[in-house]
Formats: C-alpha cells, sequence, structure tokens
C-alpha cells in the first residue's frame, strides 16, 4: 500500500525560542527539507521582540527559497490541561481548552498559543494539528498519576501529567526494538526521568507543571510543599513572586548563583552543583527502576544528556547495581511533530 506523504511545517515553541522545519512525512517516518531556529526572543540584544516576529522571521526564511508548500501545520504545546489529552487536530474548542491550559504552564503557553494563532491568521485553510507534551503520559496509573490532596482539589485539574512527551515517542521511535522495561532521562534546561513499560509511560518525575522532579537549569524541582507556606511570610508574598523564584532563579542558577548552562559551570568547577543535579537523576532514575520492578535500558537524551559525558557517567557509576544497557539517543521532537500531525491527517496509514 503506499503510504500517504504531506509537507508539514513543524513549529516547536519555546519560551524564548522558536524552532521551525519543512517536512516530508508520513506516520511512521520524517525527512527534513529545511530546518531553522529564531532564538533570544525577547531578550535585550534581539532583533525580535516576541514569538508573534519570530514567525515572520521563520515564514520569510521558507518563503526566500525554493520549497514546497506546507500542506499542514504541527504545533508542541507544553500542557493541555484537563480536557486536552491526546494529539488533535485544532479547531474552536481545542482553542478554549488551550487557554484554559495556560495556567498550568504559563513559561510556555502563552508564547504557543501566540503562534498558533498568527499562524492561523496566516494560513487560515491550512490543517493545524496541536501535539502535546502531556499526551505521552496518559497511560500513567491511578497511583502514580493521583497527588495525596482532598478530592475538591484534585476536581481542578491538579494531577501528575508529565511532560517531555514528543521527546520519549521520539526515543521509542528510534529503537529497533522496545524492552519490556525503559527508562528514559530527558536532561536539559529541563530535566525529567520517566518509567516506560511496554512503551506507555507508568510513572515520571515532572507533576502538574514542568516545574517538579529533578532541579533543571533555573527551575528548582520538586520541593517539600511547607517551603511555599514558609516563603509566603518571609518575604515572598504573592504567587508571581514564588513562580518567579521556582522557574527562573533556582536550579543549576540558583544553588551555584552564577549559571543554569552545564558547560559553564564545568570550566568553573561548579563541583557542589553539578554533584547535586546527578545525585538527584541517579535517584529518580532508581525510583522508576523500582516502579518498573528493573530496568533493561536506561536511554539519556536532551542536550546534557546527550553532550555532557562526564555527568552521565558519573549518574551511571552510582547505578552499578543495576544490570542495565546504556544507550544515548538524540532527541527529535520535531521530527516527532510532523510524523504525529502526518498520522492524524491520514489516520489510514
Amino acid at each position: 500500500m503506499e503510504v500517504a506523504v504531506l509537507i508539514v511545517l513543524a513549529l516547536n515553541c519555546g519560551s524564548s525560542s522558536l524552532k521551525f522545519g519543512l517536512y516530508e512525512a508520513a506516520a511512521n517516518r520524517a525527512m527534513a527539507i529545511y530546518q531553522g531556529e529564531a532564538e533570544e526572543i525577547g531578550s535585550a540584544s534581539a532583533a525580535l521582540p516576541n514569538h508573534e516576529a519570530a514567525l515572520g522571521y521563520a515564514l520569510d526564511e521558507l518563503r526566500k527559497r525554493d520549497l514546497p508548500h506546507a500542506e499542514a501545520v504541527g504545533h508542541r504545546f507544553v500542557h493541555g490541561g484537563p480536557k486536552l489529552t491526546a494529539h488533535t487536530l485544532f479547531d474552536a474548542d481545542v482553542m478554549k481548552d488551550l487557554q484554559m491550559a495556560v495556567e498550568y504552564a504559563p513559561l510556555h503557553m502563552p508564547s504557543a498559543l501566540a503562534v498558533l494563532k498568527a499562524m492561523e491568521r496566516e494560513t487560515p485553510r491550512l490543517p493545524q494539528v496541536v501535539c502535546l507534551d502531556t499526551a505521552f503520559h496518559r497511560t500513567m496509573p491511578d497511583v502514580s498519576r493521583t497527588y495525596a490532596l482532598p478530592e475538591a482539589v484534585r476536581k481542578l485539574g491538579v494531577q501528575r501529567y508529565g511532560f517531555h512527551g514528543l521527546s520519549l515517542e521520539s526515543i521509542l521511535d528510534q529503537l529497533e526494538s522496545v524492552p519490556e522495561r525503559l527508562i528514559a532521562a530527558h536532561l536539559g534546561n529541563g530535566a525529567s526521568v520517566t518509567a516506560i513499560c511496554n512503551g506507555k509511560s507508568i510513572d515520571t518525575t515532572m507533576g502538574l507543571t514542568p516545574t517538579g522532579g529533578v532541579m533543571m537549569g533555573t527551575r528548582c524541582g520538586d520541593l517539600d510543599p511547607g517551603i511555599s507556606v514558609f516563603l509566603l511570610r518571609h518575604g515572598y508574598p504573592s504567587a508571581e513572586q514564588l513562580e518567579d523564584l521556582f522557574d527562573h532563579k533556582s536550579g543549576l542558577l540558583g544553588v551555584s548563583g552564577v549559571s543554569s548552562d552545564v558547560r559553564e559551570l564545568e570550566n568553573l568547577h561548579a563541583d557542589f552543583t553539578l554533584r547535586m543535579f546527578c545525585y538527584q537523576v541517579r535517584k529518580a532514575i532508581a525510583a522508576m527502576t523500582a516502579a518498573l520492578g528493573g530496568v533493561d535500558l536506561l536511554v539519556f537524551t536532551g542536550g546534557i544528556g546527550e553532550h555532557a559525558d562526564s555527568l552521565r557517567r558519573e549518574i551511571v557509576d552510582g547505578l552499578k547495581f543495576l544490570k542495565m544497557e546504556v544507550r544515548v539517543i538524540r532527541s527529535e521532537e520535531d521530527v516527532q511533530i510532523a510524523k504525529n500531525t502526518a498520522r492524524l491527517l491520514n489516520p489510514q496509514a
């Protein structure tokens, strides 16, 4: 049977970046035609003041070249909230659900929504697909998904959603065969560790928001809830101040006091900060091993996971009691966006 192929524009929106790529995509493969990125969006030195301007730059870059026209657009969204749990074709109802999900990921969602709205104005007849980082984790069982909070609170949508789903999907798609017990450590500016049983997520470190789990570049990771109460009484009286502290001033940056970049921290010999990061990741891997009842394969991915050899060695050296294969696999989120878009628009393929 001939496999249906689409020309897909994949848009991967970060808090201060926009990756864009044109792909020839089918359900099981995607070949890049052109790729680009706008970085440091909105910074004092940047030429692009916001993500809408970044999209304009991306579309101009594509128009300059003799490239095929996109037949569909795939967007990465960090969070779908309690209502959107799977990748989906965009429409007015989906827009309402995405807008409601902003409060779950205020660092990432507004810019992604701005790009989606601008793309809809630019090409109103082009089908657009919303690809969710939370979708991969919808298979988590109740015991790993549920927080020990009263039902009235849980009904507000307070649960563990999990993130980095597109990255994890791309890892599975690159494996020749998926082992029964797989742990994936996506380590970058955002970091998470996920337990995958027979290709399905059963537990992960990130929770309600992408701030939870292990410490990250500028995010604190898991905290004693009493810390928030304590800080409310000691100089941080607003949600905005706490959000800024936990999302922008903590993690590697907060502990080191100098940088969130592992390469800089290695050059500066910020030993304690890096040891603390490795310790937390190692502990999370051990916890996910318990969730799986053992581990067959540990995969490192993300910027740190793929490139920081010394940190990877330190993490693995502390896990010698586990019998497992260790691999490094490149995260291909944008390729996965293209493939997911093709799958949704050509379900027969």
